[in-house]
């Protein structure tokens, strides 16, 4: 496919409108599998950095508050409709933006981590509080570990940020050509 064929108004809806869309089925299967809470969301925000390559930020936000609105409607997980809205949904986006603008690496992984944080707490009450999860889901053993899931959920958040940077690399060198053709 030629390169001016990407910059066509129709073929970017259609390019995004597909992306919102498997954004959109996996938030909904992630009602069928137990770990799908956790692992769906970040699968789902992965997609977003085709939009972000091909499209920039603003046509990945818009992918963004689509996939949100549609998966609050039709999601039955609404612990995985938050996770998703409050950070995996945008992160992959503000990720972009932030290693473009902060360029040394200890204020840049301080900031990460405190926008993660700052989204897993809100996160945490968002779900009690707006969604009406039950607080029995945040207990293991019959123990209430908030604080246990916020370290573990830290070690994932390194590890989700390491692993967008392996995808978009995937992305440019396999999966683009694939879908665009060699005229990239």
């Amino acid at each position: 496919m030629k390169k001016n064929m990407l910059q066509k108004p129709a073929f970017r809806l259609a390019f995004c409108a597909v992306i919102a869309a498997l954004e959109t089925v996996l938030m909904m299967a992630a009602g069928l599998f137990r770990v799908g809470t956790y692992a769906l969301p970040c699968f789902a925000g992965l997609l977003s950095i085709a939009v972000v390559i091909e499209y920039k930020c603003k046509w990945a936000l818009a992918v963004w508050f689509v996939t949100s609105v549609l998966a609050f409607f039709l999601s039955g997980d609404k612990e995985a409709v938050v996770l998703f809205i409050a950070f995996f949904g945008y992160y992959p986006i503000l990720k972009n933006v932030l290693e473009r603008h902060v360029h040394s690496r200890a204020p840049l992984w301080v900031l990460k981590f405190l926008i993660f944080n700052a989204a897993a707490v809100g996160s945490f009450y968002a779900a009690l509080y707006l969604v009406g999860v039950s607080p029995d889901e945040f207990t293991l053993f019959g123990v209430y570990v908030p604080y246990v899931f916020l370290v573990i959920g830290n070690v994932f958040f390194l590890l989700y940020d390491l692993s967008i940077q392996v995808f978009v690399r995937f992305y440019v060198q396999r999966l683009r050509n694939k879908l665009f053709g060699q005229s990239q």
